[in-house]
């Protein structure tokens, strides 16, 4: 029997392939945080922590602290594919750190794929090779701003993708920006808005309505209001017509129940970051499935190796839902420049390809 032995980290700097600015940060680069943990026969499980002070507040240093010491601690000398065992290791060992956690626990998933001799979206019980994501767009802040996201959008419906989305509630104007995109792309694509918590209450309702009247057909509106202003949300869902996703109001299940008692949302978008992982995303999901709330699949800023996780989860929950989104929201690796890694997902346009190797098909960090 395989044991968890050690544990490597790994951290790179990875540029964006052009600036990417949201209502919460403007960015051109990630710091990649890789976690590689090797089990007693050589395996190597991989996982990532995506960090961020603003969304996950966590940095690389505390990331770290927390997989070297306490997080390893607890589930060195567990059975390499028991999944169950690691996983309530893993809960007790820290409170929150739910970037930590995600690495570690997906990091150990991929592990037990490769013992069971499966990929990991068929350990999770997908059978879905591929996923569509959508592409997103960055936030306007003024006019120049806006002919370079309409010329953007018009490139990736070009490039065959079929779901955009656009940051919102950074300052600009967004209807103005939603009406001329909508112009330049046509009315086949679906087009998505997050406006990252930038907008109050009443300005959401102002802004989605005028969309609405404006016939701009917006598919969701991602976290329109502050992530503890549940009222605030719940405000929305009930004035507007257009879908209200959840996004930065829901870490666990228990954020999810409350979602759910106040009707707040719609959706919501589903973060192994948030969750801490593989283990908490499924339970969420599970949830809100059986809630009648719809799922997406989503990430931060991330790599090819988070994305990884991200995918088989979607391909596990392809096909369980009713109405089913058409796209997922794992686009991250498309904003890098470069992968940190060998093998594991790949992209063409909008289609996710996940590997067939056993675990999540991770060979190695790449050359840079």
């Amino acid at each position: 029997m395989a044991l968890i032995e050690q544990l490597r980290i790994h951290r790179l700097t990875v540029p964006l392939r052009r600036p990417f600015v949201t209502a919460v940060r403007a960015a051109l680069l990630i710091d990649v945080l890789l976690v590689e943990v090797r089990d007693s026969d050589g395996r190597c499980g991989w996982g990532e922590a995506p960090t961020s002070w603003r969304v996950t507040g966590e940095s690389p240093e505390g990331v770290s602290a927390a997989l070297s010491g306490p997080l390893i601690e607890a589930v060195r000398g567990l059975a390499s594919d028991d999944i169950e065992s690691s996983g309530v290791a893993i809960e007790r060992a820290v409170v929150h750190n739910s970037a930590a956690r995600m690495a570690l626990d997906c990091a150990l998933f991929d592990l037990a794929a490769q013992v069971r001799g499966v990929p990991l979206f068929q350990f999770l019980g997908g059978s879905a090779r591929d996923v569509r994501t959508d592409m997103t767009l960055s936030a306007v802040v003024n006019d120049a701003d806006l002919a370079t996201l309409v010329q953007t959008a018009h490139d990736f419906v070009d490039a065959g993708f079929s779901t955009l989305k656009v940051k919102a509630g950074a300052g600009g104007d967004d209807v103005k920006t939603l009406v001329e995109v909508r112009r330049a792309i046509g009315e086949n694509v679906r087009l998505r808005v997050d406006a990252n918590q930038g907008w109050s209450p009443d300005r959401a309702i102002q802004i989605i309505k005028a969309l609405e009247d404006a016939g701009v057909g917006v598919e969701l509106v991602e976290q329109p209001v502050g992530r503890d202003n549940i009222d605030g949300l719940a405000l929305v869902t009930s004035q507007v017509e257009t879908p209200i996703m959840a996004d930065e109001s829901v870490w666990t299940s228990r954020d999810l129940r409350e979602i759910i008692r106040s009707h707040a949302a719609d959706m919501i978008n589903v973060k192994l970051a948030k969750t801490g992982g593989l283990r908490g995303a499924i339970d969420l999901a599970r949830v809100a499935q059986e809630n009648g709330v719809r799922v997406i699949v989503g990430c931060m800023a991330e790599s090819h190796v988070g994305i990884a996780a991200g995918a088989a989860l979607a391909s596990a929950l392809k096909g369980s839902q009713q109405h089913s989104p058409e796209a997922q929201d794992l686009d991250g690796g498309l904003l890098l420049s470069f992968s940190p890694v060998l093998g594991g997902v790949t992209y063409q346009g909008e289609r996710l390809l996940l590997s067939d190797s056993p675990g999540s098909g991770i060979l190695g960090l790449a050359a840079t």
